[in-house]
């Protein structure tokens, strides 16, 4: 009989102790559950590239002589402006600011000073202006900016991406016309260079 009164209570006692670590674990689960999924979580992505047809991204000049601006914004040939098309391709909500530059090559022997570049925005039909005829040495240099270009590169466009999409650009490049050619003709070339990163 005393036997049958340990077992019972030994029961019992197990049988509370099952029933403490339940209603603990059930608790401890319902608590947990209730802190899955409060804090929203949001994935920003971008990315920007350029693309060209030509062999380099750039425009080059070879024995060219001086026009105006008026005939240089005009130019239509091949091998006198260079077409390039700037893509972002953006996930979530992100906005991805970008700056085009450009760069002398060393071996050009044309003074900043005699040479005038003009972009133009080729989305469209037109042929927009986005930068009119400017003197090399007249245009400003990037310093610090949100592109996350370089310092010391020379600006031709800033601009932003919201969405998934791109924008075409043409670049006219030609010797001012108040540049005194010397009897050896001379050469100037200008790379062209894209930067863009996430705004803050």
């Amino acid at each position: 009989m005393k036997n049958d009164n340990s077992k019972q209570v030994l029961l019992s006692v197990l049988g509370v102790a099952i029933l403490i670590v339940a209603v603990v674990g059930v608790s401890f689960a319902a608590f947990s559950y209730s802190k899955t999924g409060t804090k929203v979580n949001t994935i920003t992505t971008g990315t920007i590239t350029m693309n060209y047809s030509e062999t380099t991204n750039g425009i080059n000049l070879t024995n060219a002589l001086p026009m105006s601006d008026e005939v240089g914004k005009k130019l239509s040939e091949t091998d006198q402006y260079f077409d390039f098309t700037v893509n972002a391709n953006i996930t979530g909500n992100t906005t991805i600011n970008y700056a085009i530059t450009a760069t002398r090559e060393e071996d050009s022997d044309i003074p900043d000073t005699g040479v005038k570049v003009y972009l133009t925005d080729m989305d469209g039909t037109a042929d927009t202006e986005i930068l009119g005829p400017t003197k090399i040495s007249a245009l400003s240099k990037t310093s610090s900016d949100s592109s996350g270009a370089p310092d010391g590169q020379y600006l031709l466009e800033t601009d932003t991406f919201n969405t998934t999409s791109s924008h075409n650009y043409r670049l006219r490049m030609w010797v001012a016309d108040d540049y005194s050619v010397s009897d050896t003709a001379g050469t100037y070339k200008l790379r062209v260079n894209v930067y863009g990163q996430a705004a803050a």
